[in-house]
């Protein structure tokens, strides 16, 4: 993928959903629908082992039910080979008929107790960020000419940025409780100068919910509230859909994904907000 320079211009709103299958199957197509017919635009799936159905074939079950994109949010690189989160990829693109979105990262904090656990390499966070380069070179010799799977990239440091310049169509920063806005602005804005690609917004706290898969569960709202987070929105629509605004016009956020949870609650949100 080649670089291209910062526009300037305002990309559209779009919005997706965390909803990983937690109840029983009925209960979760109807959600699924739910989310579709709300606006949402894409059905995501977290990483997590063991705490739900793996994410593929989940994807693959949700495409069936409804007129969604669907993608990863987010693949953690090390806990399969490169070529095999490609194949994987590019066969849920084949499958969904370019409906799916490779979300891909090096792995959520602590995730090496997590490979321990499961009988994995404990890799470092460079030779992790250097599966995600392969994972996205493999899946570009699979997708070929004819076909271009999206791909979302979760990045914090400067390597995992500078990465995602050459390879993401969009890119999330991964938040911490202590980062604060004025700090994290500019860090999206000196990205969006090297290459203008789509940003999005990972948001686990809705009011005093925090998300399951999205954020620790000690996690505090209070306290991100008093610090002005941007993990953080109102549950009050109209005043989330004002702080959207807010961080499109300030920061270049456009797309914004939720936890299950709050999808119904910001449905008024995606109605006024999605593709404009």
């Amino acid at each position: 993928m080649t670089d291209s320079p910062a526009t300037g211009g305002t990309r559209p709103f779009r919005f997706g959903v965390v909803a990983p299958l937690r109840t029983d199957l009925a209960t979760w197509r109807d959600r699924v629908l739910r989310i579709a017919d709300s606006g949402y635009s894409t059905l995501l799936m977290p990483d997590v082992p063991r705490w739900q159905p793996a994410p593929a074939p989940t994807l693959a079950v949700a495409a069936t039910l409804a007129d969604l994109r669907v993608g990863t949010w987010v693949y953690a690189s090390p806990l399969r080979p490169a070529w095999s989160t490609a194949w994987e990829a590019h066969s849920l693109t084949v499958l969904t008929g370019g409906r799916f979105e490779l979300g891909i990262g090096t792995g959520r904090p602590g995730i090496e107790d997590e490979l321990r656990e499961l009988g994995l390499p404990v890799a470092p966070p460079g030779e992790r960020l250097a599966q995600v380069r392969e994972t996205v070179t493999a899946l570009r010799d699979l997708d070929g000419p004819g076909s271009h799977t999206p791909v979302v990239m979760a990045v914090r440091g400067p390597k995992a940025r500078a990465v995602a310049a050459e390879v993401a169509d969009t890119v999330a920063f991964a938040l911490m409780p202590g980062d604060e806005r004025v700090e994290i602005t500019r860090v999206v804005r000196d990205f969006r100068t090297v290459r203008d690609v789509e940003l999005a917004q990972h948001v686990a706290v809705i009011g005093d919910t925090v998300a399951p898969f999205m954020a620790p569960p000690d996690t505090d709202p209070a306290a991100l509230r008093a610090a002005d987070s941007l993990a953080v929105l109102p549950d009050d629509p109209a005043a989330a859909a004002e702080e959207i605004q807010r961080r499109r016009e300030e920061i270049g956020f456009s797309y914004f994904v939720f936890g299950a949870d709050a999808a119904d609650k910001l449905a008024p949100v995606v109605a006024d907000l999605a593709g404009h």
